[in-house]
């Protein structure tokens, strides 16, 4: 808002302005941030299908051994404890921007553990059973963590803000020329700031929207609807 402000103080100031097309710049910044907006949108729909994934993947886990006569009770709750420790690292790795899946793969890991070490009461057909389940849990985590650690393209963003931060040197001079100097001042700085304010406001909002688990946009995924228990 600074720099449209200024840019177009100085253009009135020093009598500059000239008559240029505007395609060329609706194609520099319009299409690249239409095009970002678009795929962090479909990245946050990819990440709710992934979420309820998941979600249904740890429930049915839940379910099976719950219902599972054969199961001792102590060995039910143990294996309730690493389902929700899963759940817990998953929603801790997704709401910090940049974190290590260590802790996660490690809880993805002791049902490994508990099957190997619970081999009296864990019977073949039942392990067969949690590793099919487990995959779509693997599956699931994998797809979120792809989604999370990976966005738009660090250059083409780079790019758009790049473009947006100059085109008020560009637009200024060609609106002054096109409304001509004998029009009030303030049409000129009333289209320049609200021009600009349009594209930052997509700029921020495709920016939201490429990380929407950190729960600071009002379009963020809520993570706590997806826990194990809500």
């Amino acid at each position: 808002m600074i720099i449209s402000v200024t840019v177009t103080y100085l253009c009135y100031e020093y009598n500059f302005n000239f008559n240029i097309d505007l395609t060329l710049i609706s194609i520099a910044i319009i299409f690249p941030l239409v095009f970002t907006i678009r795929g962090s949108f479909r990245r946050r729909e990819k990440a709710l299908e992934h979420l309820s994934d998941y979600r249904s993947a740890l429930k049915t886990l839940h379910y099976f051994l719950m219902s599972n006569a054969g199961l001792p009770e102590e060995n039910k709750q143990e294996f309730l404890r690493i389902l929700s420790s899963i759940d817990e690292e998953l929603m801790k790795h997704l709401s910090v921007n940049g974190s290590s899946t260590a802790a996660l793969d490690e809880s993805l890991d002791k049902v490994y553990d508990f099957i190997t070490d619970e081999k009296l009461v864990v019977t073949r057909g039942l392990r067969e059973k949690i590793f099919r389940y487990m995959k779509d849990l693997h599956e699931s985590t994998e797809n979120l963590y792809a989604i999370h650690a990976h966005r738009t393209p660090i250059s083409l963003k780079s790019y758009c803000k790049m473009f947006i931060y100059i085109f008020p040197m560009i637009y200024a001079p060609s609106i002054i020329h096109d409304i001509g100097l004998e029009t009030p001042q303030i049409v000129a700085y009333f289209i320049v700031v609200l021009t600009e304010f349009v594209l930052i406001s997509l700029y921020n909002i495709q920016n939201q929207l490429e990380y929407p688990f950190d729960s600071e946009g009002l379009d963020d995924i809520k993570l706590q609807n997806f826990r194990i228990e809500r």
